[in-house]
């Protein structure tokens, strides 16, 4: 990609955006131009790949084709106030705030700026990332195609509309957490059964891991694989009852719901 990619905010989830950009080789790091407030984070960063610094917000958003603005929700009304006299028709200006939606973007920066509302999520940061892009109006093919290959560089991607951006909250930006305390019941089970903490995290991590991957590898239902390791009167159909006996999917599905809610209020709180 011949673009010059501005950031404004270097935390976890830019950083991961970054190490995407420059393992996959879709950007050099002097093509990477930076700005945070937290000036030793920007300067670490520079030690670490060799990306450029920015002076301000503005000077970032100067020298920048795609400008990802990865500074936390209520910061946004601020930073795109403040870069709004500096945004030209060319730039494509990234938006990876949960629950800020594109009039809010639009408002804070001006109706005629293409802007795309992103939900990624942390596995990003082991490339394993996995992003909804929501473009406004404005974003044209190739804009598109652009950011596509930005958010493909650490993962996945798919565009969705933005009615759908708070159930791609539940299911997908927040889910790793719900993914991270199963793993950590399953490994406090193994533990349990007397395998060394460290052991049991790794076999029960893996299994995760590897279940998803046959989901995404094979295009089989969720439930056909389910049924593959469910034998007759074995040990799995057993475990399966009782995870049903404790009502295991509609507390995940609950769960999701409440997280997708949350979501909605977030979005009207912010002005």
């Amino acid at each position: 990609m011949d673009k010059k990619i501005g950031f404004i905010g270097s935390g976890n989830m830019a950083q991961a955006i970054i190490n995407g950009l420059i393992k996959s080789q879709i950007s050099q790091p002097s093509q990477i131009n930076v700005f945070d407030t937290d000036t030793s984070k920007a300067e670490a960063l520079r030690k670490e790949v060799g990306t450029s610094i920015a002076s301000s917000s503005k000077n970032v958003t100067e020298n920048c084709d795609i400008l990802i603005v990865a500074v936390k929700p209520q910061i946004i009304p601020i930073v795109l106030r403040e870069i709004a006299s500096s945004i030209k028709s060319y730039h494509v200006v990234v938006s990876i705030a949960a629950g800020v939606t594109l009039a809010q973007l639009a408002e804070y920066a001006g109706h005629q700026v293409k802007f795309v509302r992103v939900m990624p999520n942390t596995p990003a940061m082991v490339n394993s990332g996995m992003s909804s892009l929501t473009p406004n109006s404005l974003i044209e093919p190739n804009d598109l195609k652009d950011i596509t290959t930005i958010f493909n560089s650490f993962g996945r991607s798919a565009v969705v509309p933005e009615s759908q951006i708070h159930a791609v909250t539940g299911i997908s930006g927040s889910a790793p957490a719900y993914v991270f305390m199963f793993i950590e019941a399953l490994a406090d089970a193994g533990v349990l059964g007397g395998i060394p903490r460290d052991q049991a995290y790794q076999f029960a991590a893996q299994a995760v891991m590897g279940s998803a991957q046959m989901v995404l590898k094979t295009g089989c239902h969720p439930a056909v694989l389910k049924d593959m390791v469910c034998s007759p009167g074995g040990t799995t159909i057993e475990a399966v009852k009782t995870l049903e006996e404790h009502g295991f999917r509609s507390t995940v599905m609950d769960a999701a719901i409440s997280c997708m809610n949350k979501s909605r209020q977030m979005s009207e709180k912010i002005n």
